[in-house]
């Protein structure tokens, strides 16, 4: 029997305004075992980006990151955000220690090819480097990895924070039983986007495929579900999500993502 590992992608609101930071990293820190915080930080680089004069230019809720954005978003997720979650943890006596892609070499991209939209220094995860990692969970050390990766040539890449908590989730799967948890503002995923309160609590992938053909599933929770399902496939134990007042109850509110 492999040991248990969370991973928990943070995001949205949670992530932007200190008084909800501050009650998930409690509750995340509550978390029993070995446990992986991968984190965003979206909005506080578009605040930034205006501070110093840099126009934010998205496309379908992606950000293009342009050689000026691409230094923002290095300085912003890799610096601000992820040096405050790490000294949060530690003031809760949890040793952590912030990390991007670059890092130990644990997570490799490629510059995304252009088709459609030119996306800039987007990075497309190519591999992931668990060894030293693996050491430093096992050694109760928690990693706060940032949403940036490499290309091993010098080249620092932006790189979908959903997507680096479900490559490290899918790569980690065969030597722990993985549990991914995307933690936002909502209680988990809603039929109802206006209501709070209709919380899918078991999404099948059949019936994800017909809530995004109609409708009730759309825009950036396409990609979060995208892959979730695609790390179920290729060996996560589970995926959930849900909000911090999920974390604290051992995750049995959300939504539970599962395969047919």
């Amino acid at each position: 029997m492999h040991d248990r590992l969370t991973i928990v992608k943070v995001g949205g609101k949670v992530v932007e305004e200190e008084e909800s930071l501050k009650a998930f990293i409690k509750d995340f820190a509550s978390i029993a075992g070995q446990k992986i915080l991968v984190h965003g930080g979206g909005r506080s680089a578009t605040a930034m980006a205006e501070k110093l004069g840099v126009e934010t230019k998205m496309v379908d809720g992606r950000r293009i990151t342009d050689h000026e954005m691409l230094d923002v978003v290095v300085m912003v997720y890799g610096g601000l955000v992820n040096k405050n979650i790490v000294a949060q943890l530690q003031a809760l006596n949890k040793q952590a220690i912030g990390l991007t892609g670059a890092d130990l070499d644990c997570v490799r991209a490629v510059k995304r090819p252009v088709k459609e939209v030119d996306y800039g220094y987007a990075g497309d995860v190519t591999s992931v480097n668990t060894e030293q990692l693996e050491e430093l969970v096992k050694n109760g050390v928690i990693p706060v990895v940032a949403p940036l990766t490499h290309d091993g040539r010098g080249q620092m890449l932006n790189t979908n924070a959903d997507t680096m908590a479900a490559e490290l989730a899918r790569s980690f799967a065969s030597t722990f039983r993985v549990s991914l948890v995307y933690c936002f503002e909502k209680k988990g995923v809603l039929e109802n986007p206006d209501n709070d309160d209709s919380v899918i609590a078991n999404l099948t992938s059949d019936l994800f495929s017909e809530h995004k053909e109609s409708g009730v599933i759309s825009d950036g929770m396409i990609p979060k579900l995208d892959n979730g399902f695609a790390a179920l496939k290729q060996g996560v134990s589970e995926v959930y999500i849900t909000n911090t007042e999920g974390l604290k109850n051992g995750f049995s509110s959300g939504t539970l993502l599962t395969i047919d």
